[in-house]
Order: structure tokens, then C-alpha cells, then sequence
């Protein structure tokens, strides 16, 4: 089904004023989409337990959504105030501290702090750490950001978050992991990719803004696995062939392996039937009232594509267009796909005037997916 056209002007610009009621970063910032929730809730093939644990991550996505609505329209009113010239000093200040917290399988946010969670015999509180801080050392080589704000954010984590939790989130402040419920998911700090994606809201909250409905909402979770995945390869020391392109790959438990799923999406092939949360691969078949989760599969396959044309490590050059695309004009919550496409081409275009080959290879990866 076609894209309708009913999207505003602001929409296409991506320029954005800043109102009450503006339209910002309001996202359900979840790894796993509703509707992978909602199946498993109902699939009777799963026991009465396990299906109660899957209707529980339902039930707290839908609480707190109105909360993260309410942080990010306060930030962009916030950062309307914000003198000029701020950005280079915030980017200066100090390395972000990295914490975890530990929710004992109860709800409460953040939880209990743990000690020295770099060196805890907790799996997950070490893991939590250790990728966190990970993720802010990728940011700092590969795009010289200092935390998810370029200003030195503290980078917190909570673990053990709620029982058998089938999710994580950014929820505008800080990270919180599921433990899985050990069959269709296990435990959520397993994917250095996850992390990096949930994270990267962050970093899309404190500069895109993007909105989380229609295509804003797609380029949202597009830009977080996008990131997440480039991270994983970073950590891996991976080039773009030697990488997989699988998100979440690592939190697949056996229930999901033993139907045939090795992971939530495949940035080379979103419609992949091992994807547990397959994705259309071209615009003619977005539609408004998408979920982003299901739409972020086309920007996904045009940055694959590109970062495959331009060879080498993702992060050197098809990382950093996309990263300037992002971070280099001011909050545009109702940008569209075709604007950002745009963005791309541009930056392209300017970061590596002496290679056309790379604008060449955006252009191209954009065309193959209707953009």
C-alpha cells in the first residue's frame, strides 16, 4: 500500500516549530515491537505463564509512553532556551558516568544501586556496564558525542526489571532490562546491538527529536539499529561483509530458535522469514499509522545497501553521513523519510567531496528502496 500523501508541509521540510504542541521524541522506545508482544500473549502453544509474561510487557509499554511524552517535550522546549555557542563546551565536559541499578524483579525505578557493577558477579549488572560504557567510548571515537546528549549524560542502567520481562527500554532518562522469560527471550543485556540501539534514543531525543508516529516514527527505530548494529560491529572489530546485519540476535532464547527465528530483524533482509519481527524492504509498501518497528525496515535496507556500496567499516563513512543527518540541523520531529534521504545525500556529498563514489552509493542505496 502507497504512502497517502496526507503528511504536512512541516513533515516534508522537517523543520519544526517550537509549540505546546509540537509532535516530539514521544517514543515507546522498546526493542521489541507491540505486536511480537501481542501474538505471543495469544499463542496458545505457550503456557498460561508465560503468555501472562508477554501481556505484562504490553501492559507497561502502554505506562509508560505518557511519561516519556512528557520528558521529551519538555526537553525541546528546554533546548529552544539554550544559548548558542553551548554545544562545543557541553561536548568538552567530562566522560559520562556509567551506573546500574538493581530492581530485584520488582518495578520501582531505578532500583537499588549496585557496587562496582564493572566487577559484579551479577551477569547482567556487568553487562549492563560494560556495554554502556562501550557504547559511550563508540560515540566519542567514531563521532566525537560525549553521551546520548554530547554533554556528558550519566549512562544509567537498571537490571532484573519487573519477572520474566520480555522487553528493554529507553525511557527517557536511563536504560532498563527484562530478564526474558527464558524461552522466546532471554536475558535483554545480552546484545551489545540492543544496548546500542536503546541508547541511541537517546541520542535521537537529544537531537532529531523525531517523533514517534508515521515515517518520523520509522526513522526513529531505523537511526537506533542503525547505530546499535554499527556498534555491535565496532565491537566486534567487523567490516560490512564480515558483518551479519542481524538485530538481536543474541536475546533469541529456544522457543524462538526452535520455530526458526535467529533474531528480531535483518537490516539486509528486513522480510526475512527468520526475522521474529519481519519489515516491508520498499516506501510503495508504507502506509501511515505504521508501526515504526515494521516501516524502520526500509531506511534500514537503504543504510545496508550503502554501507555494503561504500565497503569497509560501517562506521567510518556510511556512519558518519548518517550521523550528521541526524545531528547537524536543528529538532525536526516531523521529518520524513525523503527529507532524511536527502539529508544523506547532502552530507555525503559534503564529508567526502573528493570520493562522488560514496554520494553515488547513498544515492543509489536510497533508489533501490523507493526513496
Amino acid at each position: 500500500m502507497k504512502n497517502n500523501g496526507n503528511q504536512s508541509s512541516l513533515e516534508a521540510t522537517g523543520s519544526v516549530q517550537h509549540t505546546a504542541g509540537a509532535h516530539s521524541c514521544g517514543c515507546h522506545c522498546f526493542i521489541v515491537p507491540q505486536k511480537v508482544l501481542k501474538r505471543f500473549a495469544n499463542d496458545r502453544k505457550l503456557s498460561a505463564e508465560a503468555r501472562k509474561s508477554f501481556a505484562q510487557a504490553l501492559k507497561f509499554e502502554a505506562e509508560w509512553r505518557a511519561m516519556r511524552e512528557a520528558k521529551a517535550k519538555n526537553l525541546l522546549t528546554a533546548r529552544a532556551l539554550l544559548p548558542s555557542g553551548l554545544t562545543a563546551a557541553a561536548a568538552a565536559a567530562a566522560a559520562p558516568a556509567i551506573t546500574v541499578f538493581n530492581c530485584g524483579h520488582g518495578t520501582n525505578l531505578p532500583g537499588a544501586p549496585v557496587a562496582s557493577p564493572g566487577s559484579s558477579t551479577d551477569a547482567s549488572a556487568k553487562q549492563a556496564f560494560v556495554e554502556a560504557k562501550g557504547v559511550a567510548t563508540f560515540y566519542k571515537k567514531a563521532f566525537g558525542r560525549n553521551s546520548v546528549d554530547n554533554a556528558g549524560m550519566t549512562l544509567a542502567s537498571s537490571v532484573h526489571y519487573s519477572v520474566r520481562y520480555n522487553n528493554a527500554f529507553w525511557n527517557g532518562s536511563q536504560m532498563t532490562y527484562g530478564d526474558g522469560d527464558g524461552n522466546i527471550f532471554i536475558d535483554f543485556t545480552n546484545s551489545s546491538d540492543v544496548i546500542g540501539h536503546e541508547l541511541t534514543h537517546g541520542v535521537t531525543q537529544f537531537s532529531a527529536g523525531l517523533s514517534y508516529a508515521n515515517q518520523p516514527g520509522g526513522l526513529n527505530e531505523s537511526i537506533s539499529d542503525v547505530f546499535g548494529s554499527m556498534y555491535r560491529q565496532w565491537r566486534a572489530k567487523q567490516n560490512v561483509t564480515q558483518a551479519d546485519w542481524l538485530i538481536g540476535k543474541e536475546i533469541m532464547g529456544p522457543g524462538a530458535i526452535a520455530r526458526g527465528y535467529t533474531c528480531l530483524r535483518d537490516m539486509a533482509n528486513p522480510a526475512a522469514s527468520h526475522c521474529l519481527s519481519p519489515q516491508p524492504v520498499n516506501f510503495s509498501q508504507y502506509k501511515n499509522g505504521m508501526d515504526p518497528h515494521e516501516s524502520s525496515g526500509i531506511p534500514n535496507l537503504a543504510f545496508c545497501k550503502a554501507a555494503m556500496a561504500i565497503g569497509g567499516k560501517s562506521w567510518e563513512k556510511t556512519g558518519k553521513i548518517w550521523y550528521q543527518a541526524l545531528t547537524s540541523f536543528p529538532p525536526s520531529p516531523n521529518l520524513t523519510m525523503k527529507a532524511f534521504a536527502d539529508r544523506t545525500r547532502q552530507q555525503a556529498g559534503s564529508l567526502f567531496a573528493s570520493q562522488p563514489a560514496v554520494r553515488t552509493a547513498v544515492d543509489q542505496a536510497w533508489r533501490a528502496v523507493g526513496l
